[in-house]
Parts: C-alpha cells; sequence; structure tokens
C-alpha cells in the first residue's frame, strides 16, 4: 500500500522543479501528466495530428506557467488539466475564425487583373456621370472631399460655406448616388431574372 502523503508531495514538487529548471523534471512531468492532457486533447480536436500539436502548446504553457503554481490553490493536476482546457478552448475558437478554403474545380481561373481593373475603371466613369449629374453645390463639395480629399471644415473653410450645409449636400448627393446604384442594381437583377 502506498503512503498517499507521499504521493501528494511528489506531486506537489514536480512543478516546482520544472519552474526551477531542475534535470529530468520536463521528463517527470511528461511522464506524470502526458496521459491526462493527451485524453483532454483526443476529446476536443478534430484529429490526431491536432491533438498532437495541441500536447506540444499546451506542455509548453504548462512549463511556461510552472512558477505560478500555488498548491494551496488547487493540486497539480487540476493545474495542468487547466491550462489544458484552456489552450484546447483557445485552438478551438482561434479555428472557428479560419475561412474555410476550398479548391478551384480543374479548368476554372479566377479573374486576371486585367479584367478587374477594367471593372473598376467603368464602375469609376459611371459613378463620375452620377456626380456630374448631380446639383452644383452637391457635386461641387463631393468632389473635393473625394477627389482633393479635404474634410468637411476644410471645405467649409475653402468655400466659406457653413459646415453644416457642406455636411447635408455632401449627405444628400451621396444618398442620391446610392438610390441610383442600388436602383440600377436591382434592374439589373431584374433583367437577369427574366
Amino acid at each position: 500500500m502506498r503512503d498517499e502523503s507521499l504521493v501528494v508531495k511528489t506531486e506537489e514538487r514536480l512543478l516546482g522543479s520544472v519552474a526551477r529548471g531542475e534535470p529530468g523534471a520536463v521528463k517527470a512531468c511528461l511522464d506524470q501528466y502526458g496521459s491526462l492532457v493527451w485524453s483532454l486533447a483526443l476529446r476536443r480536436t478534430a484529429s490526431r495530428e491536432e491533438a498532437e500539436d495541441a500536447v506540444q502548446e499546451i506542455f509548453v504553457d504548462i512549463w511556461r506557467s510552472a512558477e505560478r503554481y500555488d498548491p494551496a490553490k488547487s493540486s497539480e493536476a487540476g493545474f495542468v488539466a487547466l491550462i489544458a482546457r484552456r489552450r484546447l478552448i483557445d485552438r478551438s475558437r482561434k479555428a472557428s475564425r479560419r475561412p474555410i478554403l476550398t479548391q478551384l474545380p480543374d479548368g476554372l481561373q479566377a479573374g486576371s487583373d486585367d479584367h478587374e481593373a477594367l471593372e473598376r475603371r467603368v464602375e469609376a466613369s459611371q459613378l463620375l456621370e452620377m456626380v456630374n449629374e448631380l446639383p452644383e453645390k452637391q457635386r461641387d463639395f463631393i468632389h473635393l472631399a473625394i477627389v482633393t480629399g479635404l474634410s468637411h471644415t476644410q471645405i467649409a473653410e475653402r468655400t466659406d460655406t457653413p459646415l453644416g450645409t457642406v455636411k447635408s449636400n455632401i449627405r444628400r448627393g451621396l444618398a442620391e448616388i446610392r438610390r441610383q446604384v442600388t436602383g440600377s442594381a436591382s434592374r439589373d437583377q431584374t433583367a437577369g431574372a427574366s
């Protein structure tokens, strides 16, 4: 029969030994908690390879955090399990934020840069025509804001116009352009459906 107090003392010293960098402490930690960490990783990852990567990350975290272990707050196994769970949750969250990439079918190619540049020029010229059709103040204020990059305050100062007037003219002009764009887009979709 083994003495439980001896086991507790041995376990409590293990993370302290790791924190102090004592020889053999890392191997002893792996031997003691490897199966615990491995079982947690297998349950929370999609593949054996991911579990292996997770176990490595977890033990790196354990080695970095070993000096923070406080036997008054938890057992070493509890401390190790807590670090493992946190790391696995972090990995899971990171994986859920990753975009899902799919392979394009053979023979299908993405559009060329020349085609995209041509589309942008056509769209820009259509927007310029819409801006040119706006009332003079709206057109001039939008031109100063977008083409020259002036702020609303700078436009007001340059044109000796109240700031509120500048803002409302720009807002009305952009609203009209948006209405035209969304109107033409819905007309295009309707024409394509018939």
